[in-house]
């Protein structure tokens, strides 16, 4: 068995932006506060709902030092790291690490589609740079290509990969890779609607974007599930479905942007390419916050 980094609700937070498309320090350090006072059990800076392919090397750099810095041992603090080139994403890893950062989140090679002995060979290289631990990413819808099971079961033999944020969307083959590998990795889902089924299969807990929002009762569903109070968790889960849905009505981090700057909390717009939402689903978020009481 091997460390876990954390058990809970992990929030993928955003990078807030000022209007002249700079980043909000600022608004960073408040919406880390506002997580940690309600029970956000990790930090995950500079993953994709942190637009980390917009953020230029320095601006990278800087977000990991802040968070690392302002969460102040508070709770772990986890780097997004990855890239298509394996010489950049190690020397990124590198430079997470001696920032302070307490894991490595590092997806999958994009665009030129590694093999699966490619994806060995490129977390290998990764991992045996660091010291510190790291979670495979898999989301094949962004990245076109994913984890066979039987590629996480030989990365988890290298005693610094230790988890994988599985965001395939595939229930049975989440399944298959917890009978699979066992206490060997970490599973964390990466889908906010899949909580309480991947936790049922004994994941350890979310990387969530719902926590954004509503960081107390994401971190209680998790909570509910590892003490295995599954009903309760399910109850959670259902109750807040319609807004886990709307969160996704256009492209992360789009809607969680615009639901935070209705909120009135440190948001900004989203950098090119990405754009506002279209005014259609700005009015349907608005009634979604309406109707849980976010807004008024």
């Amino acid at each position: 068995m091997k460390n876990t980094i954390f058990e809970g609700a992990g929030v993928a937070i955003i990078t807030p932006m000022l209007e002249d498309g700079s980043v909000d320090f600022d608004g960073l350090g408040k919406n880390i506060d506002f997580q940690i006072e309600n029970g956000t059990d990790a930090i995950i800076i500079c993953g994709t709902t942190g637009e980390s392919s917009t953020l230029d090397d320095e601006e990278h750099r800087a977000c990991i030092r802040f968070a690392v810095e302002h969460t102040h041992n508070r709770v772990p603090v986890i780097a997004g790291t990855g890239s298509n080139d394996t010489k950049y994403a190690i020397a990124l890893s590198q430079e997470a690490q001696e920032l302070g950062a307490d894991g490595l989140l590092v997806v999958t090679p994009y665009y030129n589609k590694a093999t699966q002995r490619g994806l060995v060979a490129h977390y290998n290289a990764i991992a045996d740079s660091v010291n510190i631990p790291i979670i495979l990413y898999n989301i094949p819808s962004r990245t076109g290509v994913g984890f066979e099971v039987g590629t996480i079961a030989t990365l988890a033999e290298h005693k610094n990969i230790v988890a994988v944020k599985e965001a395939s969307g595939n229930i049975g083959y989440t399944a298959k890779l917890a009978a699979k590998c066992g206490d060997k990795v970490d599973i964390y889902s990466g889908n906010d609607d899949m909580i309480v089924p991947i936790m049922s299969l004994g994941g350890k807990g979310v990387i969530s974007v719902l926590s954004n929002v509503l960081p107390k009762e994401t971190h209680d569903m998790t909570q509910y599930c590892l003490n295995n109070n599954f009903a309760a968790a399910t109850e959670l889960q259902l109750k807040y479905l319609r807004l886990i849905n709307d969160l996704f009505m256009e492209v992360n981090p789009i809607p969680v942007k615009d639901a935070m700057n209705q909120m009135g909390m440190p948001a900004g717009p989203c950098r090119m390419p990405l754009c506002d939402m279209t005014d259609e689903h700005k009015a349907a978020m608005r009634e979604t916050l309406l109707a849980y009481g976010l807004i008024s």
